[in-house]
């Protein structure tokens, strides 16, 4: 994907390390007696570092990069304490940042960190897309009095497209997740009362979707921060779906806790054409 990401300039590179305080996210090593941007996955490209390069050897371009992890990042931060969190929530909010804010609250509060004091109202101020924005729903009881035509959905939380999860949302601690491939609850009528129900949810596709292997390490987070129970891949009888099926079988295979994987395969006109634990 093509994002903004920081360029260091080697040639004017005095190796200082100035700008190694200013990048808490841990993108920037000295090596061999320069700055060298060491991951693209912690780096904001929002350039913190930038203003604090005597020799100007740092600049912000865009171009192909894996995208910006802020789990990864947030596991880094934490080892360097109280005054690093409280720094790195600044930089994010100054920057308008919310979706990153936002997961890094999240992170805190699944590993009970505290939240430095300053920051605790700035959730209540999300002013972001809210697209983006994690956020849980109270279900209404499938057995009251319903008098609605429209069928009920089950769907607890957003959002659920794989590109804008965050793995640490509360919604997913402990939960049964259900990975479906995005054409199904179209074609399955019945897709939120047998399927969905009592689930949270992430979609995708494995044939139109771009940089998937961030899909894999979503799940994998999903594994091991979120401590998900089960994980259900639905896919549709269809070639190009078998490939969501193989990213959460690879992703499983990398984590470090063990659970377990139903794969259920749903025909064109809806139908269940075969549900089988893998």
């Amino acid at each position: 994907m093509k994002r903004k990401i920081i360029t260091i300039d080697e040639t004017k590179c005095t190796g200082c390390s100035q700008c190694i305080p200013n990048c808490p996210e841990g993108a920037i090593q000295i090596i061999d007696g320069k700055a060298r941007l060491v991951s693209d996955l912690m780096c904001d490209g929002l350039g913190a570092c930038m203003g604090h390069c005597p020799e100007g050897a740092i600049s912000i371009e865009e171009r192909d990069a894996i995208a910006y992890d802020e789990i990864k990042v947030m596991g880094n931060i934490v080892k360097a304490g109280t005054n690093t969190i409280k720094a790195h929530l600044h930089h994010l909010k100054s920057h308008n940042q919310d979706e990153y804010y936002n997961q890094a609250i999240d992170y805190l509060k699944i590993y009970n960190i505290e939240i430095p004091e300053e920051t605790h109202d700035v959730r209540s101020l999300h002013t972001g897309c809210p697209g983006s924005r994690s956020m849980a729903f109270k279900k209404v009881d499938s057995d009251s009095n319903h008098t609605s035509n429209n069928a009920e959905s089950q769907l607890s939380h957003w959002p659920v497209q794989m590109h804008l999860i965050a793995p640490q949302a509360p919604h997913y601690k402990n939960s049964d997740l259900v990975l479906a491939a995005d054409c199904v609850a179209f074609a399955m009528g019945n897709f939120h009362s047998d399927i969905l129900k009592h689930h949270t949810l992430a979609i995708a596709c494995p044939k139109l979707d771009e940089n998937q292997e961030v899909y894999a390490e979503k799940i994998k987070q999903l594994v091991d921060i979120a401590k998900i129970n089960t994980l259900t891949v639905v896919i549709m009888q269809v070639p190009c779906c078998c490939g969501l099926l193989r990213l959460a079988q690879e992703a499983l295979s990398q984590a470090s806790r063990k659970i377990t994987l139903k794969s259920i395969v749903i025909g064109i006109h809806g139908e269940i054409m075969s549900e089988n634990w893998v």
